[in-house]
C-alpha cells in the first residue's frame, strides 16, 4: 500500500480515537446511563391499586456515574429529588464496584488518547518498532477495547446484581418501599459500547493498512525457519 493511503488510514484512526476520548468524557458527565421506573408498593397495597390506578404510584429514576434525579409518586403527586453518588449515596451503592467503573473510564480516556497520538505519529512521523510502531497501535487499541468491555460488564453487574435503581429509590425512605418496575440503559451507556466498536474498527484499519497482527508475524517467522532447517 502506498504511503499516502497509509497516512489517510492512520489519520482516520487518529480522528476516531480522539472522538472516543470526547465521547467517554462526555458520557461520564451525564446522568443518562440508566432510566428506571419504580413502583411505590406500600402505597399501592394500601389502596389495593390495580390497572390504570398504578400510574399514580409509579415514579422514575435516571442516573449516571456521578449524579441523577428521582421522581417519587405515592398517590399524592410527584416529588422530584436530585442526588449525587458522592457523598450522598456512599452507604447505599457498592463503592468498590462503582469506583472500578470510574477507574476504567479514566483508563479508557488515557488509552484512547495514546491511540490517537500513535496513529498521528505513524501517519506523519518516523515511528520505530515496538510501542511507537505497528505493535503499539495494536496494543493500545486492544487495551482500549478491553477497558470498554470491563466498563460495560462492571456497570451492568452494579445495576442488575446489586439492584442499584431500587437502592437509589429507597434512599432515606422510612415509610415507603419502592420496587423496580421497568429498567433500561440509556444512550450514555451505549456510547461506551460505540467506543468499543470504534476501537475494533481501528484494529481493522491497521490491518487494512497492510500491518500484520504481531502474533501472525511470529508464526510466519517460525514457519519460515522450520522450512529453512528442512532444506539444510
Amino acid at each position: 500500500m502506498h504511503n499516502r493511503q497509509k497516512k489517510v488510514i492512520f489519520s482516520a484512526g487518529g480522528v476516531f480515537s480522539f472522538a472516543c476520548v470526547l465521547i467517554v468524557a462526555t458520557a461520564m458527565g451525564t446522568r443518562f446511563w440508566v432510566k428506571a421506573t419504580v413502583l411505590c408498593t406500600t402505597g399501592a397495597q394500601l389502596v389495593n391499586a390495580t390497572g390504570p390506578e398504578l400510574d399514580k404510584f409509579i415514579g422514575s429514576v435516571n442516573y449516571g456515574l456521578f449524579q441523577g434525579q428521582r421522581l417519587k409518586q405515592c398517590g399524592l403527586g410527584g416529588r422530584p429529588f436530585s442526588f449525587s453518588f458522592f457523598p450522598d449515596l456512599v452507604d447505599v451503592i457498592p463503592v468498590s464496584l462503582h469506583g472500578s467503573v470510574l477507574f476504567f473510564c479514566a483508563v479508557l480516556i488515557l488509552f484512547s488518547s495514546l491511540c490517537s497520538a500513535f496513529f498521528m505519529y505513524n501517519a506523519f512521523g518516523s515511528p520505530y518498532e515496538t510501542l511507537h510502531g505497528p505493535l503499539g497501535l495494536y496494543m493500545w487499541n486492544m487495551s482500549s477495547s478491553v477497558c470498554s468491555c470491563l466498563i460495560l460488564i462492571l456497570y451492568v453487574s452494579e445495576v442488575k446484581l446489586h439492584r442499584l435503581s431500587e437502592s437509589i429509590a429507597n434512599y432515606k425512605e422510612g415509610h415507603f418501599v419502592y420496587k423496580t418496575y421497568t429498567e433500561k440503559f440509556e444512550y450514555s451507556f451505549w456510547l461506551v459500547f460505540l467506543v468499543f466498536l470504534t476501537h475494533c474498527l481501528n484494529i481493522l484499519l491497521i490491518r487494512l493498512a497492510g500491518v500484520q497482527f504481531p502474533f501472525w508475524e511470529a508464526k510466519e517467522s517460525e514457519a519460515n525457519t522450520g522450512a529453512a532447517d528442512l532444506m539444510y
